[in-house]
């Protein structure tokens, strides 16, 4: 098993800068695919971005491409998403994942295909 731990979520204003942290303990961090997912009040948990392995191929919502980047170091144990020009339909809270088995890049950007999720992290962006 891993237990995740995410951090880094906030209030800020519109076209600024977060950067989300995600610690894992337990199993061998680089054992499972990792995935950033997001949920609004009201609002199904949506897929944000996820990362493969070693950090090799990366996942993007269409609404976050080109503005978040997910990133993973193997040798600390942690997750990163990267999310810059923030826009206030980015409010959710924000969780990672992690599962142990290969998946193919649709099932990579499926909630279901995650067994492991952290608690969540707050983000808010004022327009």
């Amino acid at each position: 098993q891993v237990q995740l731990v995410e951090s880094g979520g906030g209030l800020v204003q519109a076209g600024a800068s977060l950067r989300l942290s995600c610690a894992a303990s337990g199993r061998t961090f680089s054992l499972y695919i990792m995935g950033w997912f997001r949920q609004a009040p009201g609002k199904e948990r949506e897929f944000v971005a996820a990362v493969t392995y070693n950090g090799g191929r990366t996942y993007y919502a269409d609404s976050v491409k080109g503005r978040f980047t997910i990133s993973r170091d193997n040798a600390k144990n942690t997750l990163s998403l990267q999310m810059n020009s923030l826009k206030p339909e980015d409010t959710a809270v924000y969780y990672c994942a992690a599962d142990p088995y290969g998946m193919t890049s649709t099932q990579a950007m499926g909630a279901m295909s995650y067994d492991y999720w952290g608690q969540g992290t707050q983000v808010t962006v004022s327009s």
